[in-house]
């Protein structure tokens, strides 16, 4: 199968070792992955400030780009679910386009629910020797209902011990320009999930959207934790490369 990624703009801009790592594991699960050098950002910052028609060119520019892909996968839940969500709501009234958005909605994909559900990835060769928390963030869980398949994916590995993250499903604080606008809110609600990372015990925290990890990572370091903040990409990437070292002669 042949997989397009979409980068997201975070992890082209600030964190490129992750659209890297979703690479090299597709890859080795055998994908064959391209990429499109015409994508863009997928309208979202600009849909949730209100700027619709703003967020409608920048869809466009998307809708053009994968047309021809035979899967999309990202490694955001917030960017698929801008595609598989919001689309539909900025082209309702355009049948043609509507169409083409409906089309793209099918195939696009969050990177762990492509594993599961369309790889039929039910266990991940490799070792990751740490205590994990995970960080179920809200567009990935209320949006998506993407809740099991990354909680699946770290079970499985050799040695990753996942541990409880209190209050697991409250809101980082992130929520892009929500962060901005509200600044105070986000900071306290930001301030409880680093507490409550510290509470479980791990000292990996791991999650598939990289606003949330971003938002944590932040408040973390400001508090001098040593946790470490990783995309379940990086954990899996981290587990094969594992198995291959073990490998060598």
């Amino acid at each position: 199968m042949q997989v397009s990624l979409m980068i997201t703009c975070l992890c082209d801009n600030f964190y490129p070792q992750v659209g890297e790592a979703t690479v090299r594991v597709l890859r080795r699960l055998g994908a064959t992955v391209v990429f499109v050098p015409d994508q863009v950002c997928c309208g979202q910052p600009a849909f949730n400030a209100g700027y619709h028609d703003a967020a409608r060119e920048v869809a466009r520019t998307c809708l053009r780009a994968f047309q021809d892909a035979e899967y999309v996968v990202s490694p955001s839940g917030s960017c698929a679910e801008m595609i598989r969500g919001n689309y539909l709501r900025l082209f309702k009234g355009d049948k043609d386009e509507f169409s083409v958005v409906e089309e793209l909605r099918d195939k696009t994909y969050e990177f762990s629910e492509f594993l599961v559900k369309v790889m039929k990835t039910e266990t991940i060769d490799g070792s990751f020797p740490h205590k994990v928390a995970y960080h179920p963030s809200c567009h990935l869980t209320r949006f998506l209902n993407i809740k099991d398949e990354p909680l699946q994916l770290l079970q499985s590995i050799a040695d990753l011990e996942l541990v409880d993250l209190p209050r697991a499903y409250d809101c980082c604080g992130f929520g892009g320009t929500f962060s901005v606008k509200m600044a105070e809110v986000s900071e306290a609600l930001v301030t409880e999930k680093a507490e409550n990372v510290h509470r479980s015990g791990a000292n990996v925290l791991v999650g598939a959207d990289m606003g949330c990890l971003m938002n944590i990572k932040g408040r973390l370091e400001k508090l001098g934790s040593t946790v470490q903040v990783m995309h379940i990409a990086q954990v899996i990437d981290e587990a094969q490369k594992a198995v291959k070292k073990a490998t060598l002669p």
